[in-house]
C-alpha cells in the first residue's frame, strides 16, 4: 500500500478525504456514548462540521462527470447538507426522535459515500485495497450492513 496517490491528488481531495475520516472516526463514539451531555456536544459540533467539510468539498470534486461537472453523489452531498441543518435544528429544539432520524440519514450518508469510493477502480480501492479491490470491497459492504442493522436496533430500544 502507498499513499502517493492521495499526497499527490488536488487539495480538494485531500481535504474532503481528511474530513471525511474524522467524520468516520467520531461517528461510534456519537453513536455508543452517553447522549446529551456537553462532551457529547462537542463530539457533535466536530461531527457535524467534519461532515459539512466533506459534503461541501466534494463540489470541487469531479471525477465522475454525469451531468456537466456532477454527478449522483453530488446529489448525496446535498442531502447530507440538509440533513445536518435538520439535525442540529432538531436538537435544539429538544425533538430528540427527529434528531435521531436526521443523524441516522446523515450516517447512511457517510456509509453510503464510504462504499461508493471503495469501489474497484476509484482512488482510495486502489490505495487500501490493493490487489484484493473486489473481496475488499464485499467484506466492507457487508460490515457495513451488520453496522446499520445494529444501529437501527439499537436506536430502536432508545
Amino acid at each position: 500500500m502507498t499513499l502517493e496517490p492521495i499526497l499527490t491528488a488536488p487539495l480538494a481531495i485531500q481535504l474532503h478525504l481528511a474530513a471525511a475520516l474524522l467524520a468516520v472516526a467520531i461517528t461510534p463514539v456519537m453513536l455508543l456514548r452517553r447522549k446529551g451531555d456537553a462532551r457529547h456536544r462537542l463530539f457533535g459540533q466536530v461531527w457535524v462540521f467534519a461532515m459539512a467539510v466533506t459534503a461541501l468539498s466534494s463540489f470541487w470534486i469531479s471525477t465522475i462527470r454525469l451531468w456537466g461537472a456532477w454527478s449522483p453523489i453530488h446529489i448525496l452531498s446535498l442531502v447530507t447538507l440538509v440533513t445536518l441543518v435538520l439535525a442540529v435544528q432538531r436538537a435544539r429544539a429538544g425533538d430528540i426522535c427527529g434528531h435521531k432520524a436526521a443523524l441516522l440519514g446523515s450516517v447512511s450518508g457517510l456509509l453510503g459515500a464510504g462504499l461508493f469510493t471503495l469501489l474497484p477502480g476509484r482512488l482510495l480501492s486502489d490505495v487500501l485495497l490493493v490487489g484484493h479491490e473486489t473481496l475488499g470491497f464485499g467484506v466492507v459492504l457487508g460490515l457495513g450492513a451488520v453496522g446499520l442493522f445494529a444501529l437501527g436496533r439499537r436506536w430502536k430500544r432508545l
